[in-house]
């Protein structure tokens, strides 16, 4: 073999490397590769592969496609969720909403490379936690991606399924776990809105990340011990939506409600912009299920067809139950229809044949609707705790509901595609199917306790330091007294009938002219704000 050309003769079997040729489609496979060669005994090929940029075990597709798949995951965060909180809200609260979901997302990157990736994804330190380290090396980032606890072993000792190794470098695997660990905090961040001392946020966000996230996608994903156990969760489900949907009702309930007015009359400040951002939410979807197998293979078109099957489902069943019991359809009521189908798919995008999506659709679309709209209002757990923007329902009940229905669906053959366990199926196809409902089941309790415990000892810890609600000052005022800014340039937030002067700027402002016109007039002027506010119209 030359520095420029590579020898192949027919029947030549070649361990499993991927191979990048001029004109020639990629090699996957342990066996025979005369079928991709001339049918002459012997020719020479030139090598593009062979560089330092390059490697032999980069596959160009697979890092291309999850570079994509993450970004497609970060614009749900950035664009999708940050317009969607923004405009759902009341207007008050529409850029403190916003800046929470952009400041999550750019402080978990940091802490994320710093020590929390291999805290989640690195070497062994207990069984459900792994020994932190930075990920910011060059030697580290350019070398093939590795999960290296991810090897599962038979009973025996032999090796049933071998190390997770993509075909392409680590800091692309970073990169694309991040954006999971950024969205959840964002997700987590619904429950709080309208009352959470932003400082307080600001600390709970790295604490949360490192003490109740990592231990979670570790156990799971990175090798822990209901990973070996045999668990399915495609594609966080319970590392993600599980876990921010009670880690964010815990949060509620220890940061406490929003003001009486808030509570009782919080319609949002943009429907369309709510849409847009929902939509967006959406199509990112396909990155966050499409790009879970870490590879552009068969199984990633299963799992962006199987998600959008499942999202119209939810979404036709929640809008018909509006239509039904209330007379007309809700466009908010869509949104949470939106999120409940995406939570529900996660855990089985890639598990569940397309037919089971439908049933998964019409449960998702209607047991959280149950939830949300009948539960809450005879609960009195649900009435006290003060969960913003409903994440108890859409992905602590939608995302135990996926974990558990992918329990029952799972289908062999997609499986043994996936899953490190051998034999693993849904109870549904019999065998040992009912052992791997009772692993999601377990799963489940695991996540719902640690977040619940770990939630609660952050939350506590930081009260110590800073308070977890904001004063009464800017409780009343929102945005401007929190932020010093406003979202729109328009009078009042519906809060109050209010003027100008319910701006402590605008107050300001009056008191100077009231003063020029004293100077002018003969003192004969009188300012009374607060009759200014009460009585304006």
């Amino acid at each position: 073999m030359s520095s420029s050309t590579v020898v192949f003769k027919e029947n030549i079997a070649l361990p499993a490397l991927v191979f990048h040729f001029r004109k020639v489609p990629l090699v996957f496979s342990s066996g025979c590769v005369t079928s991709l060669l001339p049918t002459t005994s012997q020719r020479s090929w030139p090598l593009s592969v062979i560089t330092p940029a390059v490697p032999l075990w980069l596959n160009k597709g697979d890092n291309a496609w999850q570079l994509t798949v993450a970004t497609f995951v970060g614009l749900q965060s950035m664009s999708g969720l940050v317009l969607l909180y923004a405009s759902i809200v009341k207007k008050k609260w529409a850029v403190n909403s916003a800046f929470m979901a952009l400041y999550d997302f750019v402080a978990v990157l940091i802490c994320w490379v710093l020590v929390g990736y291999r805290m989640a994804f690195g070497d062994q330190l207990l069984l459900f936690w792994a020994k932190g380290a930075p990920s910011l090396g060059q030697k580290f980032l350019i070398n093939r991606a590795k999960v290296p606890e991810s090897t599962h072993f038979h009973d025996g000792g032999l090796i049933e399924t071998p190390t997770v190794e993509p075909f392409y470098p680590m800091a692309s695997l970073v990169y694309f776990q991040f954006t999971f660990i950024a969205i959840t905090l964002i997700l987590l961040t619904r429950s709080v809105l309208g009352r959470m001392n932003i400082k307080a946020w600001m600390a709970f966000v790295p604490l949360w990340l490192l003490f109740s996230y990592t231990v979670g996608a570790f156990s799971l994903w990175g090798g822990g011990f209901l990973y070996h156990w045999g668990l399915t969760d495609y594609s966080s489900g319970h590392v993600i939506h599980l876990s921010s949907g009670i880690a964010g009702f815990t949060a509620a309930y220890w940061v406490g409600p929003r003001l009486k007015s808030d509570r009782e009359r919080f319609p949002p400040n943009n429907v369309l912009l709510m849409l847009c951002g929902a939509r967006m939410l959406w199509m990112g979807w396909s990155g966050f299920n499409g790009g879970a197998l870490y590879a552009a293979n068969i199984v990633a078109p299963i799992a962006v067809l199987n998600t959008n099957i499942c999202a119209s489902t939810s979404l036709l069943v929640w809008t018909s139950l509006d239509v039904v019991f209330f007379g007309k359809p809700s466009v908010i009521g869509a949104v949470q229809g939106i999120m409940t189908r995406l939570v529900c798919i996660t855990l089985g995008a890639g598990l569940v044949q397309s037919w089971a999506t439908i049933l998964m659709g019409i449960l998702s679309g209607s047991i959280p609707w149950v939830s949300m709209m009948v539960l809450h209002k005879r609960s009195t757990l649900l009435q006290k705790v003060d969960d913003t923007l409903g994440v108890f329902h859409t992905h602590a009940v939608a995302g135990l509901l996926g974990g558990l229905l992918t329990g029952l669906l799972a289908e062999p053959a997609l499986c043994r595609l996936i899953l490190p366990a051998g034999n693993s199926r849904g109870a549904f196809y019999g065998g040992n199917g009912g052992m791997q409902f009772l692993k999601q089941l377990v799963a489940a309790m695991f996540v719902i306790a640690w977040n619940i415990v770990s939630t609660t000892f952050i939350l506590l810890a930081i009260r110590v330091f800073i308070p977890l609600r904001m004063p009464e000052e800017q409780l009343n005022i929102g945005d401007d007294a929190v932020h010093g800014e406003e979202a729109y340039a328009l009078w009042g937030d519906g809060s109050n009938p209010v003027s100008p002067a319910n701006s402590p700027h605008c107050v300001q402002f009056l008191k100077k002219i009231t003063l020029f016109m004293r100077a002018t007039l003969g003192g004969e002027i009188e300012l009374n704000t607060s009759s200014a506010i009460t009585n304006a119209p």
